[in-house]
């Protein structure tokens, strides 16, 4: 193995990178971390973490808000040798101790101060306050090598505290330059971000503007999605990126149409599939953005492929082909490589792929194997090596990007007086981008029974349809099968 060096530090490359085009800007705020500012703030921060007593490889738990201060906090931990743990800040008091404990986190970092009932009995570092107001002199980038940890990312949940994908500098840097490339980003860019950083999607679009020189706009305001549509003019964005449910609130609840945006040159959109009607309206509309579809797993960093939008009306319904240092292969059952045209469990393998789970070596196992990343969704390749999702071999759905458990789901919907059993899959949802489609036997025949499951379900959950079945396919050691119900729901659509 190669030594450690300052420029295998994925925060130190970026450094390294920034220009006087860099700002990071709070476009709700108006507050803006200048160009000139922005390095020895990462820096002296960095300084700052390790003056706490903290020692390099020490995992820190960000706790991100879309604001410069954050990013800025999550960047310098990792240019100080620490390990970023990047957490959607209003989940700390539901899943703070969880988190602590499945981490090892040896500091928790928020900008402005917050008690948690959880921290008394834990021997943490509580940190608070704007970097820019916590100055501590100045240090270079820790010495790293490619394998070294950078990022804990969270996998997205929805009641439970989630599983976290570990990270190395060197699965940032591969995918980061990867990124650059397939998207042709320029030096001038300045993307506006909504998604938070402690979303693999939303750092993505902090790392690749950043590290090519660019700028960030934060605005959190999304529910009011015409101010986000004003900053993006008022800040002359060149680039937008967001889920499908981003797009089809775009389309159905703002004043897109009315409101031109000529300093965009792209449109990104991950994070589940958005249907070929709004992907083609949406490119109508902002006739001027070219339109980028992408498909990305947390275990491969953020991006796995990306669809050239030159090429997006002679493919549209694929998620291109892979990154340009990724290799992706379709397996059946056995594990082994089918045919172009062929479906069956999406693999990949590069230097994006992680280093895996964190603490469960079991689930490690079976996703990461010799070298491949077995990413649980179907497709197929076609002749010309562009990728086609068809659904999802694990057992989950993703509704308005957070990750639901078809058990959690069951275990709800069986515990409703007249049920006898439940099975739930999924279909494509305009707006929540997945729902729930809801197979239930009955325990007797009762009048009412579907609106009393409705009621039942949480109010943030969108259920497509409920359907009264004699009984639910199983496979041959009796387990809910996924693949029929998949069928039975793409026959039915």
């Amino acid at each position: 193995m190669s030594a450690p060096s300052p420029a295998t530090n994925f925060a130190g490359r970026l450094v390294s990178r920034l220009t006087n085009l860099s700002y990071l800007i709070d476009a709700a705020t108006g507050e803006t971390i200048q160009p000139a500012a922005l390095p020895g703030l990462i820096s002296s921060f960095g300084a700052r973490l390790l003056s706490a007593g903290l020692k390099p490889g020490d995992p820190i738990v960000i706790g991100c808000a879309l604001s410069p201060a954050s990013s800025i906090a999550y960047l310098s931990a990792m240019y100080a040798g620490l390990v970023s743990v990047p957490v959607d800040e209003s989940k700390l008091p539901l899943f703070g101790a969880a988190l602590l404990d499945r981490t090892g986190a040896k500091a928790l970092w928020t900008e402005k101060p917050r008690a948690f009932d959880w921290i008394a009995d834990r021997k943490l570092q509580l940190i608070h306050g704007h970097p820019s107001e916590m100055a501590s002199g100045a240090i270079s980038p820790a010495s790293k090598n490619q394998n070294d940890l950078a990022v804990l990312f969270a996998t997205s949940g929805s009641s439970e505290a989630p599983r976290f994908v570990m990270v190395s500098h060197g699965n940032l840097i591969a995918n980061t330059e990867a990124i650059i490339r397939s998207q042709y980003l320029e030096d001038d860019e300045r993307a506006m971000l909504i998604l938070p950083v402690s979303y693999c999607f939303g750092a993505s679009v902090l790392h690749t503007h950043l590290y090519r020189g660019g700028s960030v706009v934060f605005d959190h305001r999304f529910m009011f999605s015409d101010k986000v549509l004003d900053s993006i003019n008022y800040y002359e964005c060149t680039t937008f990126a967001g889920v499908p449910t981003v797009y089809n609130i775009l389309l159905r609840r703002s004043n897109l149409r009315s409101i031109p945006m000529p300093s965009l040159r792209r449109l990104l959109q991950a994070g589940g599939p958005l249907a070929p009607g709004q992907i083609q309206e949406m490119r109508a509309i902002v006739s001027n953005a070219k339109f980028y579809v992408m498909y990305g797993q947390t275990e491969a960093t953020s991006r796995i492929s990306c669809l050239d939008p030159a090429m997006l009306d002679q493919k549209l319904g694929s998620v291109g082909q892979a990154l340009d240092n990724l290799e992706i292969r379709i397996c059946d059952s056995d594990g082994k490589e089918v045919s172009a045209g062929q479906s069956g469990e999406i693999a990949v393998r590069g230097p994006s792929v992680t280093l895996g789970y964190l603490n469960e070596p079991e689930a490690e196992r079976c996703i990461f194997m010799d070298g491949w990343l077995y990413t649980g969704d179907l497709g197929r390749l076609d002749e010309d090596g562009y990728l086609w999702i068809e659904g999802r071999k694990s057992a989950f759905l993703k509704m308005r990007g957070v990750r639901i458990n078809f058990a959690e789901v069951e275990a709800r919907v069986a515990a409703v007086p007249g049920v006898y059993e439940c099975a739930a899959a999924a279909v494509v949802h305009p707006e929540a981008g997945e729902a729930l489609v809801l197979y239930i036997v009955p325990s007797a025949k009762e009048d009412g029974l579907a609106e009393r499951v409705r009621r039942s379900l949480p109010i943030h959950w969108t259920c497509d349809s409920i359907r009264i079945v004699a009984e639910i396919p199983k496979t041959d050691n009796g387990k809910i099968s996924r693949d029929a119900l998949a069928r039975e729901v793409s026959k039915a659509s």
